[in-house]
């Protein structure tokens, strides 16, 4: 792929279109750093037989020399280029090979979806069903069977798996794929896996090879941490893709967006479908409600347009439906977070239009409080995404920001490692018998960090002291639950408080996106409709009032969509509700009820979010606890403009101001009683 700068730039000039909305389209200029190509009509890519298109992948020339090197070595760092095969045709090589014996071939993958759709990829190559010899296994949904030896699961899953079994003696496989997102749980991987293989070599068990994968990393770093491994190079088969980045900077990237596809739109043929990088949910439900509505307007004018969301709460039939073939002439336009940057091939996409946003959550130490904030990318993020519209032809990347902004952004994305609360993570290690600060960290994280987390298990009751760190019985139950460890207490604390219903339905609804429709054209409608279920015991109360009511009715889409709730959150909610059950279950707790007594629910989020609380100032501003940060509630709470003495909240996001989302008004008694020995919400310096 050429690089920005390599040609000579040159302004397209486009006619102006006008569209009925509010505000207007207008247009938008863009620099091209690669010789512009002539738009060509075609059929979408033919047909050809599944055997035909695995000979046809770059790894296939290489297969025997590549299976020579993993066969005599315990641990390679694969560097494949976009489209060369490896994810897909690696685990099958084994496979046909017998290298793993009767073990299992475990294939990570950072994001749900991805471990989802490669796993029926690999199924249908394989001439079997998902669920047989190959499967998946992620978040709420196991895909698997006792016959499976091809298994795709996401990070999260395997890292839980090795709580039950640190050898991980299932596995005489683990391929970690796109180790370069460096997740969370990617980077806690890394250690356990390469502690797992150490093992069961000093005890002579069945050796465990690794396979770490991705298109683009810092291969000697890798190499050097897993003991000098060989590095190998796989070509890829990336088509050229021209990219265009706008000429001047754009106040709002959310409507350049919106203008880019419609300019797109008007010139291109309706066979190149256009892949579009926005920030999350919230935002791709409302660009994908403009879109249709300017799509209907009679002075529309271009091939028909059909819009597909993509995001990590979507259900999961939803989320496979961007791989289906749009109607004849009609483009197919898919809005995704960056779960499309790696990894998913969606079949058609010409175009990429990309933000140069995403929405990561930041925790900052001193505070002791996660900011889920929306800013730049990396450039090797912007690259990634670039690459999708070069997957099956050459292809145009549209960058709503400016060259001399691309070179400001930073070179590589920060391991969340380094930027995240490590709470849940050290107790994930701890339930291994691994104290975090003696971890063999890919990059260990800030000693602050580490010791805030410590902090925070003690005052959670999950240990008992730092020096020797061991999880106490009320710890060993949190480590079951695949929740922030605040959203385990709660959950144990719920028997104790008579209001487990009410908490795994809570719970359940907070561990997804918002059950919340924001359509732009019915905002009036919408905000009539939820009042209805708004009450002045908080935006927690509130949120079981509607889960109440959805499982009440039958004609539950139909009630979802005069309500304007998401038919498919609130189904996803219901999920991992089940699933949470179960656990509760395994810790013989007793599934009780408040029913109407929603004040023991108020209560029993104290037990967990005992920092996450904050007090009226004078100056009718809230401070938090603790921290002593200025604070405000969020306007899409339902406590928005009133002013409660005492609140508690689960999150805060940080946009013009720091807003607490999630807010329930509290009795600073309670606070009192149910806090930690010397924690107290009494006694707050005042803010004039």
């Amino acid at each position: 792929m050429s690089s920005p700068g390599n040609k000579k730039n040159i302004s397209i000039i486009r006619k102006k279109f006008s569209l009925a909305m509010k505000r207007q389209p207008s247009q938008i200029q863009f620099n091209i750093s690669t010789k512009r190509q002539r738009h060509l009509e075609g059929p979408r890519p033919r047909e050809i037989s599944i055997e035909i298109q695995r000979k046809t992948l770059p790894i296939h020339r290489v297969k025997k020399r590549l299976l020579m090197e993993i066969e005599k070595s315990e641990t390679i760092i694969l560097l494949g280029e976009t489209g060369c095969g490896k994810t897909t045709q690696i685990p099958q090589y084994l496979l046909e090979s017998k290298f793993n014996r009767d073990g299992i071939i475990g294939i990570t993958q950072p994001r749900r979806v991805a471990a989802v759709t490669v796993a029926n990829r690999v199924a249908v190559e394989m001439k079997t069903s998902t669920g047989q010899a190959v499967g998946y296994n992620v978040r709420f949904e196991d895909a698997t069977s006792p016959l499976t030896k091809i298994k795709y699961l996401t990070d999260g899953m395997l890292l839980r798996e090795a709580i039950s079994d640190n050898l991980l003696k299932a596995y005489n496989y683990i391929i970690l794929d796109e180790a370069h997102e460096r997740t969370i749980h990617t980077d806690v991987l890394f250690g356990i896996v390469k502690e797992a293989q150490a093992k069961r070599k000093s005890h002579n068990y069945t050796p465990l090879k690794i396979i770490v994968m991705s298109a683009t990393m810092d291969v000697d770093h890798f190499s050097k941490y897993f003991n000098d491994a060989p590095v190998i190079y796989i070509e890829g088969r990336q088509y050229p893709v021209e990219i265009n980045q706008a000429i001047e900077p754009q106040d709002d990237y959310f409507h350049s967006c919106l203008v880019t596809i419609f300019q797109i739109n008007k010139e291109a043929p309706p066979n190149h479908d256009i892949l579009v990088f926005l920030t999350g949910q919230e935002e791709i439900e409302t660009m994908a409600a403009n879109i249709r509505a300017i799509a209907k307007d009679p002075l529309f004018t271009g091939p028909n347009i059909k819009v597909y969301p993509l995001y990590a709460a979507l259900a999961a039939s939803k989320q496979l439906e961007v791989f289906h073939s749009p109607p004849p002439n009609t483009r197919k336009v898919v809005l995704s977070t960056n779960i499309a940057e790696t990894s998913v091939t969606i079949s058609g996409i010409k175009y990429v239009v990309d933000s140069g946003m995403v929405k990561q959550r930041v925790h900052h130490p001193g505070t002791g409080l996660d900011v889920l904030k929306v800013h730049s990318i990396s450039q090797a993020q912007a690259w990634q995404r670039a690459g999708r519209a070069g997957r099956e032809s050459p292809g145009y990347c549209y960058r709503t920001y400016t060259k001399s902004e691309f070179d400001c952004m930073v070179k590589n994305t920060v391991p969340e490692l380094l930027r995240s609360n490590l709470s849940s993570v050290t107790l994930q290690l701890l339930a291994l018998k691994v104290n975090a600060l003696t971890f063999d960290f890919l990059d260990k994280p800030p000693k602050d960090l580490i010791l805030e987390a410590f902090d925070q298990l003690k005052q959670l009751g999950a240990i008992d002291n730092f020096d020797d760190a061991q999880l106490t019985v009320l710890g060993q139950k949190m480590a079951l639950f695949p929740l922030d460890p605040r959203f385990s207490k709660v959950l144990l604390a719920a028997e104790k408080f008579g209001c487990v219903e009410e908490m795994l339905s809570i719970i359940a609804l907070l561990s997804g996106e918002s059950v919340f429709v924001n359509n732009i054209a019915k905002r009036e409608e919408a905000a009539a409709a939820r009042e209805k279920f708004s009450t002045s015991a908080g935006d927690h109360v509130t949120l079981l009032k509607i889960f109440r009511a959805y499982n009440s009715i039958n004609t539950k889409h139909a009630w979802c969509y005069e309500n304007f709730f998401n038919s498919r959150n609130l189904d996803y909610a219901k999920k991992v509700r089940k699933q949470l059950a179960n656990i509760c279950r395994r810790c013989d707790m007793r599934i009780n009820s408040c029913n109407q007594d929603v004040d023991k629910v108020r209560k029993c989020l104290i037990s967990g979010f005992f920092m996450n609380m904050a007090e009226l100032q004078r100056d009718k501003k809230y401070l938090t606890v603790g921290s002593k940060q200025l604070v405000h509630i969020h306007p899409s709470s339902v406590l928005s403009g009133s002013l409660p003495q005492y609140v508690l909240f689960t999150e805060l996001v940080q946009t013009s101001k720091c807003y607490m989302r999630y807010v329930t008004p509290i009795d600073p008694l309670w606070a009192e009683e149910i806090t930690p020995k010397g924690l107290t919400i009494s006694g707050f310096s005042q803010v004039d």
